[in-house]
Protein backbone atom coordinates (compact mmCIF):
# COMPACT_ATOMS: atom_id res chain seq x y z
CA UNK A 1 0.00 0.00 0.00
CA UNK A 2 1.41 3.42 -0.99
CA UNK A 3 0.94 7.14 0.60
CA UNK A 4 2.16 9.64 -1.74
CA UNK A 5 3.63 12.85 -0.19
CA UNK A 6 4.20 15.45 -3.08
CA UNK A 7 6.28 18.70 -2.04
CA UNK A 8 4.07 22.01 -3.33
CA UNK A 9 5.95 24.68 -2.24
CA UNK A 10 8.28 25.32 -4.97
CA UNK A 11 11.12 24.86 -2.36
CA UNK A 12 13.37 21.83 -3.61
CA UNK A 13 15.65 21.59 -0.47
CA UNK A 14 12.37 20.77 1.59
CA UNK A 15 12.76 18.45 4.37
CA UNK A 16 10.62 15.32 3.39
CA UNK A 17 8.53 13.32 5.66
CA UNK A 18 9.93 10.06 6.90
CA UNK A 19 8.77 7.02 8.65
CA UNK A 20 8.28 7.92 12.39
CA UNK A 21 10.97 4.83 12.79
CA UNK A 22 13.68 7.78 11.91
CA UNK A 23 12.62 9.49 14.87
CA UNK A 24 13.15 7.37 17.91
CA UNK A 25 13.34 9.68 20.48
CA UNK A 26 16.32 9.76 22.89
CA UNK A 27 14.69 9.52 25.91
CA UNK A 28 13.02 5.98 24.61
CA UNK A 29 16.86 5.30 22.68
CA UNK A 30 19.09 5.99 26.42
CA UNK A 31 16.59 4.32 28.42
CA UNK A 32 17.13 0.63 29.70
CA UNK A 33 15.20 -2.12 28.97
CA UNK A 34 15.03 -3.73 33.02
CA UNK A 35 15.32 -1.50 35.79
CA UNK A 36 19.15 -2.03 36.74
CA UNK A 37 19.39 -4.06 33.47
CA UNK A 38 18.81 -6.80 35.17
CA UNK A 39 16.82 -9.20 33.07
CA UNK A 40 15.53 -11.90 35.36
CA UNK A 41 12.63 -12.86 37.16
CA UNK A 42 11.59 -10.86 40.39
CA UNK A 43 10.39 -14.11 42.33
CA UNK A 44 6.68 -13.33 41.84
CA UNK A 45 6.26 -14.60 38.22
CA UNK A 46 6.91 -10.81 36.83
CA UNK A 47 9.98 -8.78 35.81
CA UNK A 48 11.92 -5.60 36.03
CA UNK A 49 10.81 -4.43 32.21
CA UNK A 50 10.82 -0.76 31.92
CA UNK A 51 8.64 1.07 29.27
CA UNK A 52 10.65 0.20 26.78
CA UNK A 53 9.68 -3.30 26.48
CA UNK A 54 6.40 -2.62 25.86
CA UNK A 55 5.51 -2.92 22.49
CA UNK A 56 1.85 -0.96 22.29
CA UNK A 57 4.20 2.19 23.31
CA UNK A 58 7.03 1.07 20.43
CA UNK A 59 4.02 0.77 18.01
CA UNK A 60 2.70 4.26 19.10
CA UNK A 61 6.09 5.52 18.60
CA UNK A 62 6.85 3.94 15.00
CA UNK A 63 3.63 4.13 13.39
CA UNK A 64 3.10 6.09 10.27
CA UNK A 65 4.92 8.75 9.20
CA UNK A 66 6.39 12.12 10.41
CA UNK A 67 6.33 15.75 8.88
CA UNK A 68 9.34 18.18 10.29
CA UNK A 69 9.38 22.45 10.51
CA UNK A 70 10.79 23.13 7.47
CA UNK A 71 12.63 26.26 9.15
CA UNK A 72 13.52 27.58 12.62
CA UNK A 73 10.86 29.68 14.37
CA UNK A 74 11.62 31.67 17.46
CA UNK A 75 8.18 32.35 20.09
CA UNK A 76 8.63 35.17 22.21
CA UNK A 77 6.03 37.01 24.39
CA UNK A 78 5.52 40.74 23.24
CA UNK A 79 2.64 43.39 24.75
CA UNK A 80 1.30 39.89 26.93
CA UNK A 81 0.78 37.63 23.17
CA UNK A 82 2.77 35.10 21.71
CA UNK A 83 4.98 36.49 18.67
CA UNK A 84 6.10 34.34 16.29
CA UNK A 85 9.30 34.86 13.62
CA UNK A 86 10.68 32.90 11.08
CA UNK A 87 12.82 33.59 8.45
CA UNK A 88 12.32 31.90 4.75
CA UNK A 89 8.64 30.32 3.99
CA UNK A 90 5.08 31.33 5.29
CA UNK A 91 5.50 28.18 7.76
CA UNK A 92 2.84 30.61 10.48
CA UNK A 93 -0.83 31.68 9.87
CA UNK A 94 -3.43 31.88 12.83
CA UNK A 95 -7.21 31.40 13.97
CA UNK A 96 -8.52 33.66 16.02
CA UNK A 97 -9.44 31.96 19.92
CA UNK A 98 -12.77 32.87 19.07
CA UNK A 99 -13.19 29.60 16.89
CA UNK A 100 -12.36 27.45 19.23
CA UNK A 101 -12.67 29.39 22.65
CA UNK A 102 -13.55 26.49 24.63
CA UNK A 103 -10.96 23.93 23.18
CA UNK A 104 -8.83 22.02 26.27
CA UNK A 105 -5.61 22.91 24.46
CA UNK A 106 -6.38 26.56 24.40
CA UNK A 107 -3.68 28.93 25.78
CA UNK A 108 -5.56 32.08 25.90
CA UNK A 109 -3.66 33.13 22.61
CA UNK A 110 -4.72 32.89 18.90
CA UNK A 111 -4.55 29.69 17.43
CA UNK A 112 -1.17 29.13 15.20
CA UNK A 113 -1.27 27.01 12.33
CA UNK A 114 1.35 25.32 10.60
CA UNK A 115 1.27 25.47 7.29
CA UNK A 116 2.03 22.48 5.66
CA UNK A 117 4.01 22.01 1.87
CA UNK A 118 3.14 18.50 1.59
CA UNK A 119 0.25 16.87 -0.07
CA UNK A 120 -0.80 13.75 1.01
CA UNK A 121 -2.71 10.99 -1.05
CA UNK A 122 -4.05 7.71 0.19
CA UNK A 123 -5.19 4.95 -2.15
CA UNK A 124 -9.11 4.61 -2.15
CA UNK A 125 -11.08 3.68 0.98
CA UNK A 126 -8.12 5.16 3.54
CA UNK A 127 -7.96 7.89 5.63
CA UNK A 128 -5.46 9.76 7.62
CA UNK A 129 -4.95 10.96 10.84
CA UNK A 130 -2.36 14.13 12.29
CA UNK A 131 -1.74 13.85 15.70
CA UNK A 132 0.78 15.32 18.10
CA UNK A 133 3.94 13.11 17.24
CA UNK A 134 3.17 10.55 19.97
CA UNK A 135 5.81 9.84 23.18
CA UNK A 136 7.90 12.74 22.39
CA UNK A 137 8.91 15.96 23.97
CA UNK A 138 7.60 19.34 22.74
CA UNK A 139 6.72 22.72 23.38
CA UNK A 140 3.46 22.57 21.26
CA UNK A 141 1.13 20.28 20.30
CA UNK A 142 -0.91 20.26 17.18
CA UNK A 143 -4.48 19.44 17.46
CA UNK A 144 -5.49 16.36 16.08
CA UNK A 145 -7.59 15.39 13.12
CA UNK A 146 -9.01 13.24 10.24
CA UNK A 147 -9.13 13.66 6.60
CA UNK A 148 -10.29 11.51 3.48
CA UNK A 149 -6.77 11.83 2.13
CA UNK A 150 -8.00 9.55 -0.62
CA UNK A 151 -10.44 12.24 -1.96
CA UNK A 152 -9.12 15.33 -0.54
CA UNK A 153 -5.15 15.41 -1.33
CA UNK A 154 -4.60 19.04 -1.05
CA UNK A 155 -2.27 19.89 1.81
CA UNK A 156 -3.59 19.53 5.43
CA UNK A 157 -2.37 22.61 7.95
CA UNK A 158 -1.99 21.80 11.62
CA UNK A 159 -3.22 24.20 14.10
CA UNK A 160 -1.50 23.92 17.41
CA UNK A 161 -0.94 25.60 20.50
CA UNK A 162 2.31 26.14 22.91
CA UNK A 163 1.86 23.70 25.87
CA UNK A 164 3.00 26.76 28.00
CA UNK A 165 1.92 29.98 27.07
CA UNK A 166 4.49 31.96 28.54
CA UNK A 167 7.06 30.04 26.88
CA UNK A 168 9.83 32.02 24.90
CA UNK A 169 12.46 30.09 22.54
CA UNK A 170 13.52 28.60 19.43
CA UNK A 171 11.41 25.69 17.67
CA UNK A 172 14.42 24.13 15.58
CA UNK A 173 14.11 23.30 12.03
CA UNK A 174 13.87 19.80 11.72
CA UNK A 175 11.66 19.31 15.00
CA UNK A 176 8.83 16.63 14.50
CA UNK A 177 5.43 19.13 13.97
CA UNK A 178 2.89 16.15 13.02
CA UNK A 179 2.74 12.02 13.22
CA UNK A 180 0.83 10.82 9.78
CA UNK A 181 -0.89 7.95 10.31
CA UNK A 182 -3.02 6.25 7.33
CA UNK A 183 -5.42 3.97 7.76
CA UNK A 184 -8.42 2.13 6.44
CA UNK A 185 -12.44 3.34 6.41
CA UNK A 186 -14.27 0.66 7.70
CA UNK A 187 -17.80 0.79 9.36
CA UNK A 188 -17.77 -0.85 13.04
CA UNK A 189 -21.13 -1.80 15.22
CA UNK A 190 -20.01 -2.30 19.31
CA UNK A 191 -21.06 -5.57 20.78
CA UNK A 192 -20.88 -7.11 23.95
CA UNK A 193 -19.27 -10.08 24.96
CA UNK A 194 -20.07 -12.86 27.37
CA UNK A 195 -19.07 -16.83 28.57
CA UNK A 196 -17.29 -17.48 25.78
CA UNK A 197 -15.18 -14.11 25.26
CA UNK A 198 -14.56 -14.78 29.28
CA UNK A 199 -13.42 -18.17 28.88
CA UNK A 200 -11.28 -16.84 25.22
CA UNK A 201 -9.91 -14.04 27.95
CA UNK A 202 -8.82 -16.76 30.51
CA UNK A 203 -7.16 -18.92 28.56
CA UNK A 204 -4.92 -16.14 26.72
CA UNK A 205 -3.97 -15.10 30.01
CA UNK A 206 -2.81 -18.64 30.99
CA UNK A 207 -0.97 -18.42 27.49
CA UNK A 208 0.93 -15.27 28.94
CA UNK A 209 1.95 -17.04 32.43
CA UNK A 210 4.49 -19.66 30.09
CA UNK A 211 7.03 -17.20 29.48
CA UNK A 212 8.34 -14.27 31.68
CA UNK A 213 9.80 -11.98 29.38
CA UNK A 214 8.35 -10.43 25.76
CA UNK A 215 4.92 -12.15 26.19
CA UNK A 216 2.89 -10.11 24.13
CA UNK A 217 5.80 -9.22 21.79
CA UNK A 218 6.56 -12.92 20.89
CA UNK A 219 3.16 -13.95 20.95
CA UNK A 220 0.84 -11.64 19.67
CA UNK A 221 1.64 -8.88 18.04
CA UNK A 222 1.81 -8.26 14.29
CA UNK A 223 5.40 -6.51 12.67
CA UNK A 224 4.20 -3.27 11.14
CA UNK A 225 5.85 -1.45 8.08
CA UNK A 226 6.13 2.11 7.28
CA UNK A 227 9.02 2.42 4.55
Amino acid sequence: MNITFTNISGFNDLEQPQPASKFIPDWYKNMESYIGGDKKPTGDGATKATVKRCMPVFDAINVGYIITSPADIYVSIKDGEQFFEWSSLGLISFHPIEQAPNHPAKNRHAYPKWNNYWAIRTPKGYSTMFVEPMHRESVFAILPGIVDTDEYYAPVNFPFTIKDPEFEGLIPKGTPIAQVIPFKRESWTMQFGGEKEIKEQANLTSKLSTKFFDRYKTMFRANKEYK
